[in-house]
């Protein structure tokens, strides 16, 4: 009796005061959540609620992917972009490979880094790493070559596309078990493919001209020409040994004997004319390839010396020499600068970094259609980047640029010289800008995103560009040289790997087969 009174309370007091939170739930029409349109929104998997323009909450239906709707002014976007391969040469004779996942939230740059193989790839310290062009399909592998102070040049098959997560049927593929902090994505794909044994000294300088050609440079004085298909040396060309001038102060070599060597070497886009710098010599030497014979020298002036601070007891040597993607100008860095020479081989300027150091890798990469910039890596953990149009023709004097903009040093958490990196254009992926893989010194592996806009008009007052990822990769190794590429789309994992295995020796056989001669 008492029971029956009180629920006859309860209904009186919610009629007199209007239904009830679930009674207005269940009253709404089915539809009435289409009529109020959300402005923006985002998917987020750790939340199942859709917030309206007008503050109301919705249950999502089920089924449907859990969903977080935002209207202010800034929304946290997920960008995802395609796996990255990095490879990496050391002091310790370790090849290592390095798949990066990379992504923008909220403006920052995510990095999430898995291991993906790890060779004892020569006897001695790899000095020089070096990556095909990509195949056109992911079947087919990217060919890595290795040059190390042991003489040898080792031929690597990495795969060009990521492991999937599940096969064809949807069966999940197995992670391989880690007793350490890194995941490993370990591929059946990667794979050494041979040796080449041409050279009598250390390996200091390695290229792809094409898929099938493989440029090798040594301590020999010699640049060996190699078929990727059957490892087959077709040419070699030979550089003069440099007389006996003296020996610069601080030279590592023995008392009454001559730095020899190539230092590095650049092929025209044409594929006709090579440009080589050497050690001991202050002086750059041109070989027609077609014939591979000398077509000339140009010495080093003392303008030239005098523009990168290469002063009297200095080596004078390029160490480093790298051609721009029309062939209409290359340039050459010395030890503690770089000078830019157009097609006439006359110097156009000189590039210096503001704070005097040392040099240590230097690459050209285009902003657009009509402009491109010079990077170089420095001493003091930064990136400078110069434009090279600015030159005017010099009368006297070269024109010595500053940069218009760096990465890297203390804002960005780089202090370590940077020994190596790369520009990879994430043009394709809806991006505008690059990414920067920089391989430090100390081992560290850092990913560094820049947008164009901010090359061509930097916000800082100082010239600060780009963004750097907290997520750094320690490789525990003291990184000599790095490769990066951007990798393919997965493709299926049935039946493809044992096609994989029977295409790794042949990829070079579909490809510039008429480029053999």
């Amino acid at each position: 009796m008492a029971k029956r009174k009180r629920d006859e309370a309860h209904r009186s007091a919610a009629t007199t005061n209007g239904p009830t939170k679930a009674a207005k739930v269940q009253s709404q029409p089915k539809d009435a959540g289409s009529t109020k349109v959300a402005t923006k929104s985002i998917v987020n998997g750790s939340n199942g609620i859709e917030k309206e323009s007008n503050g109301t909450v919705a249950p999502a239906p089920k089924g449907s992917a859990p969903k977080i709707r935002k209207t202010e002014k800034h929304v946290d976007v997920k960008t995802e972009f395609p796996t990255i391969q990095i490879v990496t040469g050391s002091y310790e004779r370790v090849l290592h490979g390095i798949s990066a996942n990379i992504s923008i939230e909220d403006d920052n740059l995510k990095a999430t880094f898995a291991d993906s193989f790890l060779f004892n790839a020569h006897a001695s310290a790899v000095r020089c790493l070096a990556l095909s062009p990509m195949p056109e399909d992911s079947s087919q592998g990217v060919y890595l070559a290795t040059g190390g102070s042991d003489e040898r040049v080792n031929v690597y098959s990495l795969s060009a596309s990521p492991m999937p997560e599940a096969d064809s049927k949807g069966r999940k593929v197995p992670s391989m078990p880690s007793l350490g902090p890194n995941k490993i994505s370990e591929n059946p794909m990667n794979r050494e493919l041979g040796t080449l044994v041409q050279h009598s000294s250390s390996v200091t300088a390695l290229h792809f001209p094409s898929r099938s050609k493989l440029l090798s440079a040594s301590e020999d004085n010699t640049i060996s020409i190699t078929r990727v298909r059957d490892l087959e040396v077709i040419s070699t060309v030979k550089a003069p040994k440099p007389k006996v001038a003296g020996q610069a102060s601080g030279d590592s070599t023995d008392v009454g004997t001559t730095p020899a060597g190539v230092n590095d070497f650049a092929v025209h886009p044409s594929m006709k004319l090579m440009v080589s710098v050497g050690r001991g010599e202050k002086s750059m030497r041109l070989w027609n390839l077609v014939t591979g014979k000398k077509a000339g020298v140009l010495n080093f002036d003392r303008a030239i010396l005098q523009a990168v601070k290469e002063g009297k007891y200095s080596h004078g040597e390029g160490r480093k020499i790298q051609w721009d993607k029309d062939g209409t100008e290359f340039a050459i860095a010395f030890e503690r600068g770089v000078v830019v020479f157009g097609q006439d081989s006359k110097p156009r300027c000189a590039l210096m970094p503001q704070r005097l150091t040392k040099v240590h890798q230097i690459a050209y990469f285009a902003v657009d259609d009509e402009k491109q910039l010079m990077a170089v890596s420095t001493e003091d953990g930064k990136i400078l980047f110069f434009d090279t149009t600015q030159a005017s023709d010099p009368q006297e004097d070269i024109p010595v640029l500053n940069p218009v903009a760096y990465m890297g040093g203390e804002k960005h958490s780089i202090q370590n010289r940077v020994k190596d990196f790369k520009i990879l254009d994430l043009a394709k992926h809806e991006y505008p800008g690059y990414l920067v893989v920089v391989g430090c010194s100390n081992g560290e592996v850092r990913l560094l995103m820049v947008n164009k806009s901010e090359l061509n008009k930097p916000s800082s007052d100082d010239g600060l560009v780009g963004s750097a990822a907290k997520e750094v990769y320690a490789t525990g190794s003291r990184i000599t040289c790095l490769e990066a590429f951007v990798m393919l789309p997965p493709h299926d994992i049935e039946g493809g790997l044992s096609e994989a295995e029977s295409v790794l020796g042949s990829g070079a056989d579909s490809e510039d087969s008429s480029d053999e001669d």
